[in-house]
């Protein structure tokens, strides 16, 4: 397999090492393993059941928010074009 030379600043090599899985893992199996895509399913039991419950009603309220936002700026816009 070819291989390419390639130049990195100092903080960007101690960010490639560490997230070496071992010392055994090479920078280029690190960037491969990097670069797959993530599936949703790889994500299955990351939360307790509570974190998820406490996510679930922070993202309702935000979208409650966001509802009454949206309201209130649709009717200053109706407001200003009557």
């Amino acid at each position: 397999m070819a291989t390419k030379n390639i130049s990195l600043s100092e903080d960007a090599y101690q960010i490639l090492s560490s997230l070496r899985q071992s010392e055994k893992e090479s920078f280029s199996e690190v960037v491969r393993r990097m670069k797959k895509k993530v599936k949703l399913s790889d994500f299955h039991g990351i939360l307790s059941k509570e974190s998820a419950n406490q996510l679930e009603e922070n993202m309702e309220k935000i979208r409650e928010i966001n509802r009454r936002q949206h309201k209130e700026r649709i009717k200053k816009l109706k407001e200003m074009f009557k």
